[in-house]
């Protein structure tokens, strides 16, 4: 299982040697950049969902492409 924590910058490196302490955890850090993209990814699957659901409006992948 993979799990993403968003932690305070003065904990940091306590929770870094905690869960690197752990035999069964591998720890792997993200550059702000790939933590960013991840959001981004997150947040378009949020809005994928509610249009589906209809509760918010989408729009056709022509005035998508004309928006360009």
């Amino acid at each position: 299982m993979k799990v993403l924590l968003d932690i305070k910058d003065s904990k940091v490196s306590f929770v870094m040697e905690l869960l690197s302490s752990l035999n069964f955890v591998k720890v792997k850090p993200l550059t702000d950049e790939k933590a960013g993209q991840m959001s981004n990814i997150r947040d378009a699957v949020e809005e994928l969902k509610l249009i589906r659901q209809g509760k918010l409006k989408g729009i056709s992948a022509k005035e998508l492409l004309d928006a360009l």
